[in-house]
């Protein structure tokens, strides 16, 4: 299960590459990059639509008690990951200047996944309906507390957020993103059936957008000089941030979880859902708070270390599942 799960995560992070490499060489311009604008607003539209009747009402209820998990999550994802983003934010301007230091920054102050976050916990046999909660209010808090952490951990930087003021971006935030999300939702009764019965094509639709949005971001930012500020060296060294990053998290997640008492399974699902960041959020929400020239830097971050999440978490599910004392005690 988990080497087909990676497969499959793979040959998306391999579309994605494909993506940027023909938005390189062939970026819309004129009126196609109006076209393509018009459609990626379209498509973010439908994807915060789609997460909106996803999300179970039923499911977040069962999990919703386990408020100390919950808080963990919230601390970890909004809290922590930021201030490790912003603390050492003076060491990565030198190593990969200020566009790529802007999207590590972006990288920690947004949500946590969903689908991975849950299913990882799955394979790892934790806690999954305080995942399936942990990972939703997150998305929910993320859509109105991103920009807000943004704009504080990048107060000088306004040139990168398109010179726009915090109320401005969350109001857009508010009008492309969350309406759609509530929408969404609150048409659940009526589409979430369907949804349910059509999983694989609405997984295909997540993220044929999310390609979408990032074809028309790298674009843009190609017009506008991406590749002659962002280089090999800077491109290297924001793998081995990446990675420290992740690494980092994962550790001190781990530890604190244990010291303040949680049980296998309560680990389990922090651990997923407190260190994994949202492509499927990140991509178009920075759409909507970067500037045309900004965006295509701040997304590298996050695509980078997405895959590298995917790669170590499910290392990482597979060992949780391995070394289970309940699987061990039965085949015993």
């Amino acid at each position: 299960m988990v080497s087909k799960l990676r497969l499959l995560l793979d040959r998306f992070t391999l579309t994605l590459v494909a993506v940027v490499v023909a938005a390189t060489v062939l970026p819309a311009q004129g009126q196609g990059a109006v076209f393509f604008e018009g459609l990626t607003a379209a498509a973010i539209t439908l994807l915060f639509f789609l997460h909106g009747a996803k999300l179970s009402r039923q499911a977040i209820i069962a999990g919703a008690t386990h408020w100390r998990l919950h808080g963990l999550v919230f601390l970890w994802t909004f809290v922590f990951f930021p201030l490790l983003g912003w603390m050492f934010r003076p060491v990565l301007l030198p190593l990969l200047g200020e566009p790529l230091t802007v999207g590590v920054i972006y990288l920690c102050v947004l949500p946590g996944t969903v689908q991975s976050a849950i299913a990882f916990t799955s394979i790892a046999r934790g806690n999954v309906p305080a995942a399936v909660c942990a990972a939703s209010a997150s998305s929910i808090v993320g859509i109105v507390l991103t920009p807000i952490l943004l704009r504080f951990f990048l107060d000088a930087d306004t040139a990168a957020l398109g010179g726009s003021s915090m109320l401005q971006a969350i109001g857009r935030i508010s009008v492309q993103i969350l309406l759609p999300f509530v929408a969404g939702h609150l048409m659940r009764p009526l589409i979430g059936a369907w949804m349910d019965r059509h999983r694989r094509l609405i997984g295909r639709v997540d993220q044929s957008s999310i390609l979408l949005v990032v074809y028309t971001a790298f674009s843009e930012s190609v017009i506008g000089g991406l590749w002659l500020t962002v280089d090999i060296a800077s491109l290297s060294w924001l793998l081995v941030v990446c990675c420290v990053l992740l690494a980092g998290v994962l550790v001190l997640n781990t530890w604190s979880t244990r010291k303040l008492g949680f049980n296998r399974a309560d680990e389990i699902t922090i651990v997923f859902c407190g260190s994994k960041k949202s492509m499927a959020t990140g991509v178009p929400m920075a759409g909507v708070l970067f500037s045309a020239t900004a965006i295509g830097p701040a997304l590298l971050p996050l695509m980078i270390f997405h895959q590298v999440q995917l790669m170590v978490c499910a290392m990482l599910a597979q060992n949780y599942q391995r070394t289970d004392p309940g699987l061990r005690a039965f085949a015993g």
